[in-house]
């Protein structure tokens, strides 16, 4: 079983805990920050859809650093909701070592990241319409690459990933795999709705409760209880678990 999630736009440094090795995916990282290096600041500023602050922090890192100088741990280098509730730096060891196993980030810049690869602050979301040689944006870039990389580890990928991410994986799922997307939801007129927010900190706390409980079986998530979250049989299937926050559906139809 593999989790995938979603990057963070907010990085940090971190030398708290040592880098375990480098991403699979660093030839074609360095290919983009090539691809980043050769147009101007107001084309990345376009392309980074940020202010000038960020921008200005964003160029300076590019001309100055490598995809290869990383020396964070990955699951260290986000700051993000998720990663917030996700509370890494509160892991013992039995918990790094699972999500070591079983956790893989999704990067616009690095493709898939275990979380003690390491990584350097960069600014690359995977819907950015970067042209390279070789594609017109990321998800033309990556193509397969990243699917091809995680099928090969396993037959079953938890989703947790938002659909700017996952879309680099559900693309390609071969035939007799799994790929089961976790969707936390609130009740709304009948429906569930999901909030992008609160949808973040499920999915941060997915991950530690996967990791407190060392989950190896995906069926274990519908014990899943925090936030107010209970897993929703009725609007669940093989391959959607639904969580709903509130009480869950007795009767009726699958919606979502």
């Amino acid at each position: 079983m593999r989790i995938i999630i979603s990057p963070a736009k907010r990085m940090r440094e971190e030398d708290t805990l040592p880098c375990e090795g480098a991403p699979h995916f660093l030839p074609q990282a360095e290919q983009l920050f090539q691809a980043m290096r050769a147009i101007s600041r107001n084309e990345l500023q376009a392309l980074w859809n940020c202010g000038d602050a960020i921008a200005d922090q964003n160029v300076r890192r590019l001309h100055a650093r490598s995809p290869r100088d990383g020396t964070t741990p990955a699951l260290l280098a986000y700051e993000g909701i998720q990663y917030r509730y996700m509370a890494p730096g509160v892991f013992t060891a039995e918990q790094f070592r699972y999500v070591q196993r079983h956790l893989r980030i999704l990067s616009g810049l690095y493709g898939v990241l275990r979380p003690f690869d390491g990584v350097i602050p960069y600014r690359l979301e995977m819907q950015a319409r970067l042209r390279t040689q070789k594609a017109a944006d990321l998800y033309g870039f990556w193509g397969s690459q990243i699917a091809d990389l995680l099928w090969a580890e396993t037959d079953c990928i938890v989703n947790l990933a938002s659909k700017e991410y996952s879309l680099c994986v559900s693309r390609f799922v071969p035939p007799g795999a799994r790929f089961i997307t976790c969707i936390f939801g609130q009740q709304h007129n009948g429906k569930i709705i999901e909030k992008g927010t609160l949808c973040k900190m499920a999915r941060g706390e997915m991950v530690r409760y996967l990791a407190e409980t060392e989950a190896e079986d995906p069926r274990s998530m519908r014990n899943f209880s925090r936030l107010g979250y209970s897993f929703d049989p009725v609007r669940s299937d093989e391959s959607n678990y639904v969580f709903v926050a509130g009480p869950p559906s007795r009767t009726g139809a699958k919606k979502r």
